[in-house]
């Protein structure tokens, strides 16, 4: 997916679970993470870059074991309660990312080297953004009936 479908289907989906704009703007930097912590395709070349690309940053279990990380962590560090929060969203964030990637191709799931995933659609094409679309007007009905 571009950045501007992750960043704007995490955002909804986090602001729709959360309420909260802090942790909506952290999941949204998460939304991106996966693929900022990659080389980018200019500086290492075309080739070397996709061979890599959706590789160890793309991990779900990484993000997984850090958010577990962050819950152990937060039991001695219990004062900055909001830090903890801000940190943890921006790996859920991550793991947004890489459920959105696995709908267009494929991803690391259990191991960093075992790849799964469906193509509904190609990166930028119109029904990336349907799909966008329509994930984001679920949302909102479930939000909708859960509120009435």
């Amino acid at each position: 997916m571009k950045w501007v479908s992750h960043i704007t289907l995490t955002a909804t989906a986090a602001y729709a679970v959360t309420a909260d704009p802090m942790l909506t703007a952290a999941a949204a930097v998460g939304a991106v993470l996966p693929d900022k912590v990659e080389c980018s395709p200019q500086s290492v070349g075309w080739s070397t870059w996709r061979s890599r690309h959706r590789g160890w940053s793309h991990w779900p279990m990484l993000y997984i074991a850090l958010i577990g990380g962050l819950m152990q962590a937060q039991q001695y560090f219990f004062y900055d309660a909001a830090f903890f929060a801000v940190l943890t969203w921006i790996f859920v964030g991550a793991l947004c990312h890489i459920a959105e990637d696995a709908v267009c191709g494929k991803v690391p799931l259990l191991y960093p080297t075992q790849k799964a995933g469906v193509r509904l659609f190609t990166v930028g094409s119109l029904r990336e953004y349907l799909f966008v679309l329509v994930c984001i007007g679920m949302i909102y009905t479930v939000q909708y009936f859960l509120h009435m």
